[in-house]
């Protein structure tokens, strides 16, 4: 017992700490996402603020129908300069462009709007417009969490068979959740950390305390019907089910680290938590939880025996009578589920990603029917290290104006010595042609040094990113989940196997979100519209979490397949007696994920409903189809290969009865 007391008290040092010194990361997060350091839209930026000196950010005032004195803001704190009003070809609308001072604060950005916003005035851009994204973000996660958090204490309630078993993963969640916090203030101090770290990191948390506590908690059930000793029971649970819960943890981090290699903040931190909190979550597990078991576990009621006729035992023989059938037409399903990913599209996200309520989406459409030159591409920026009236730039600037697919080009003063040639693209930066256009004004030649920025820049250069850093971050991945579960199953070709059905799953996940997203079929059903692309920073994050779940589930899997087959010695007996007893397990832990996750389908933001669609489909799709259809059907035709190159399992001469007691069915 006092183990158990030492256990709880350095857990509760833990959270703690973690809490305590943890609240500090928070003061120093960062909301840029998808900025590539040393990139050559970064470079161009930097020469063009260096040579410009402090420059103050631009609001922009719309007023449809109306008239909106904005020249009575002229003397507010943090203002700048007020231009003349614009207006609009058709008459109904003026623009007016406000600077700000260098120095100026959001507070004085946002006393600003509160002064000229009303019914028909809208006031976004600059730092308004920022705040906007980030806030909005946030506060879409959090939502998702006020709303799914009440369902997930219901089904817990029920999955784990009562109150207190139920709370038991609230309890590693937390741990994780404030330890998780420690671990990023640290990190925050040698690197940048995303704001949407926390959110994600939270999310897991919760998600991977069910996944890896319902794995442990049915495992004492199970042996609490086998004996009536309580300590042996929970001993021999984490005896079992904790070698399961270390590999499965080690390779879902191993999976999100693979996000670490990217010098992208945003992903970067997402690796950096996602790794961190699974590794708690895990830690938590295999000590914090086993001590609360031993000092209310006897509140925890047994399995019920197992009839060996439930509805995974069922289906089980199914898919064995027909194994090569059910390979074929489930893998032929989810490739087809898939096909639209061959399509995929990166962008980065515009105003129409937020919701109509918002300033800056109001401000889009109102743009967008009286002044739709202003919403067209942005302009390509080459930042040039030449006076703006010399000879070489005109030169330079004719050029550009003969690339294909750019309409217009002027040239802008920045210094003395720096100018800014900036060309009116004709193609969205998403398409071919609009990155094309961008490559070919990067290929000009220059007797002076040019650096080109703008949306297209930026998304090519994280494209260029994302190839480049991409086949490490995988190679990371694939290798250390190939020696895990090398390790683990004592195979070669289960680890293949389960690369090969993970990515499957991650595909049709894909090709949701460019189905619904990108190409705008049933976008309505979740509060969104066609966007023509998805936001670039989607497919990795998603990726690496479909991943790290799917293998998840299917460690949990083949940890009772080769648990009954070393017993047995019968393959095709040990596949179905796996599913049997890990079938509810895995459908259990998906649904709550489900829930969890669909709460990112609430929020306005579109990228996060994006993610939101990609976690669902994957995770229901290789919880169900993938897990219970395809793995045992393709174990069951590979038979004995499965455990190459495993000799054969030396079978006692009376093998112990199956277990009494499971809980499938």
């Amino acid at each position: 017992m006092s183990k158990t007391i030492l256990t709880i008290a350095i857990w509760l040092a833990v959270v703690g700490l973690g809490a305590g010194f943890g609240g500090g990361v928070f003061e120093n997060l960062t909301a840029q996402v998808a900025v590539v350091p040393g990139s050559e839209n970064e470079r161009a930026l930097d020469l063009r603020a260096d040579a410009a000196g402090p420059q103050g950010q631009h609001l922009t005032v719309v007023a449809v129908g109306s008239t909106v004195d904005t020249a009575a803001v002229g003397g507010m704190p943090g203002v700048a300069a007020v231009a003349p009003p614009l207006p609009s070809a058709d008459g109904r609308a003026t623009l007016t462009d406000i600077t700000l001072t260098p120095g100026a604060t959001e507070a004085q950005a946002e006393e600003v709007a509160k002064a000229l916003r009303s019914e028909r005035v809208t006031v976004a851009g600059g730092p308004l417009t920022d705040m906007e994204f980030g806030t909005q973000a946030q506060r879409d996660v959090q939502r998702a969490e006020l709303f799914t958090l009440p369902i997930v204490l219901i089904l817990l309630i029920v999955v784990f068979g009562g109150l207190v078993a139920g709370l038991m993963p609230l309890i590693v969640a937390l741990a994780g959740t404030a330890a998780t916090l420690g671990i990023l203030y640290l990190g925050s101090l040698v690197t940048d950390i995303s704001v949407y770290a926390i959110q994600v990191a939270t999310m897991l948390s919760l998600g991977l305390a069910v996944d890896y506590g319902l794995l442990l908690i049915s495992r004492y059930r199970t042996e609490l019907a086998a004996t009536a000793d309580r300590d042996e029971a929970l001993r021999r649970a984490v005896s079992k089910a904790g070698r399961t819960i270390a590999v499965t943890g080690l390779t879902v981090a191993a999976s999100l680290l693979g996000l670490t290699v990217f010098p992208d903040a945003f992903l970067r931190s997402m690796g950096l938590a996602g790794a961190a909190v699974v590794v708690v979550d895990m830690l938590a597990v295999l000590t914090l939880l086993p001590a609360v078991l031993r000092l209310v576990g006897r509140r925890i009621k047994p399995a019920r025996p197992a009839s060996g006729t439930g509805l995974f035992a069922r289906l089980a023989h199914a898919v064995q009578r027909r194994p090569l059938l059910v390979t074929v037409v489930t893998a032929a399903g989810v490739l087809l589920l898939a096909v639209p990913s061959l399509h995929l599209r990166l962008t980065n996200s515009d105003a129409r990603a937020l919701p109509a309520t918002t300033e800056t989406r109001k401000q889009y459409d109102a743009l967008a029917a009286h002044f739709p030159a202003l919403v067209g591409p942005d302009a390509i920026a080459a930042v040039v290290r030449s006076p703006a009236d010399a000879p070489a730039t005109a030169d330079f600037a004719a050029r550009v104006r003969t690339v294909p697919g750019v309409s217009t080009v002027e040239v802008v003063p920045v210094s003395d010595a720096v100018s800014v040639v900036r060309a009116t693209p004709v193609h969205q930066p998403w398409t071919s042609e609009g990155r094309a256009t961008l490559e070919a004004v990067r290929a000009l030649p220059a007797p002076f040094e040019v650096l080109v920025a703008g949306d297209v820049a930026r998304l090519v250069d994280y494209r260029a990113m994302l190839l480049r850093y991409g086949p490490w971050a995988a190679l990371i991945v694939l290798v250390a989940t190939f020696a895990l579960l090398a390790v683990f199953t004592r195979s070669v070709l289960l680890p293949v196997k389960a690369v090969l059905t993970s990515l499957l799953s991650i595909a049709a996940a894909f090709g949701a979100i460019v189905w619904v997203f990108q190409d705008g079929h049933l976008a309505s059903w979740f509060g969104a519209e066609r966007l023509d692309a998805v936001d670039l920073t989607v497919p990795v994050l998603v990726a690496a979490i479909a991943f790290g779940l799917s293998v998840d589930y299917e460690v949990f899997l083949l940890a009772r397949i080769r648990e009954r087959y070393l017993e047995t010695g019968d393959p095709r007996a040990a596949v179905g007696y796996g599913l049997q007893q890990t079938g509810r397990i895995v459908t259990s832990a998906a649904l709550l994920l489900v829930v969890v996750f669909a709460g990112f389908l609430l929020g306005g933001f579109a990228p996060i409903k994006e993610i939101g669609v990609g976690l669902v489909v994957a995770i229901v799709l290789d919880a169900t189809v993938v897990r219970m259809l395809l793995v045992p059907a393709t174990m069951t035709l590979l038979g004995r290969a499965n455990w190459w190159p495993s000799r054969p399992p030396v079978v006692r001469s009376t093998v112990e009865a199956p277990e009494r007691v499971a809980l499938a069915g």
